[in-house]
């Protein structure tokens, strides 16, 4: 029979596509003491049927109402492992772009706080200026500008709806650190820091 483990941590990377988030990740299950199992958006997304796709995944601006309600029930299984895990005493780094503009506003990331309230979670906000995003998404996806230059719509959206309402215990600036550098900076916050409270805060304005 196994024993009663204490929580494992969980680390929730917030931010854009392309913002460095999964290279965060990446970084802390391969330097951070212990087992960091990663329950982030890629996996999730992969393990949804092809037809309900993109999933968690689907970007601000409302284009799909017909999905919403089996997002808010993704998003909810997603964090319900991670609670699982944590209270096995695995720890979780989570690497995720939550957002509201959705066709009405869903709640969905207080709902999420809600169901991780008894659990230490550090909650951080992955910041990338907009030009060193799409020079990222040049390179992976062969991106470019819009026909008359600018920044594609899609990508303003997210880079406007995904760090709101800003509510963070840690922010880092990709532009700024490399992964390995951001991971250190999350360690010591860990190590060192004040217990995180920006879940607890979330959970707070959850309505369900």
């Amino acid at each position: 029979m196994l024993q009663q483990a204490a929580p494992g941590r969980i680390v929730i990377l917030n931010g854009t596509p392309r913002s460095g988030k999964s290279s965060i990740a990446a970084a802390i299950q391969n330097t951070f003491e212990g087992v960091w199992m990663n329950l982030g958006v890629d996996g999730f997304m992969r393990m949804t049927p092809a037809r309900y796709q993109p999933g968690i995944g689907l970007r601000p601006g409302g284009e799909r109402p017909d999905l919403e309600p089996l997002i808010m029930v993704l998003y909810c299984g997603m964090y319900e492992a991670i609670a699982a895990h944590s209270r096995l005493g695995l720890n979780v780094v989570v690497d995720v772009g939550h957002h509201d503009a959705y066709s009405v506003p869903r709640g969905i990331l207080s709902d999420c706080a809600r169901r991780l309230s008894d659990l230490p979670v550090l909650f951080v906000g992955v910041r990338c200026p907009i030009g060193v995003v799409m020079e990222r998404r040049r390179a992976t996806w062969g991106v470019s500008n819009a026909d008359d230059g600018t920044v594609p719509q899609p990508v303003r959206l997210w880079q406007e709806a995904v760090h709101l309402p800003g509510i963070y215990d840690l922010e880092v600036d990709t532009s700024m650190l490399s992964p390995e550098g951001c991971a250190d900076v999350i360690r010591r916050r860990l190590a060192d820091g004040p217990p995180p409270s920006a879940f607890q805060r979330l959970a707070t304005m959850a309505t369900r």
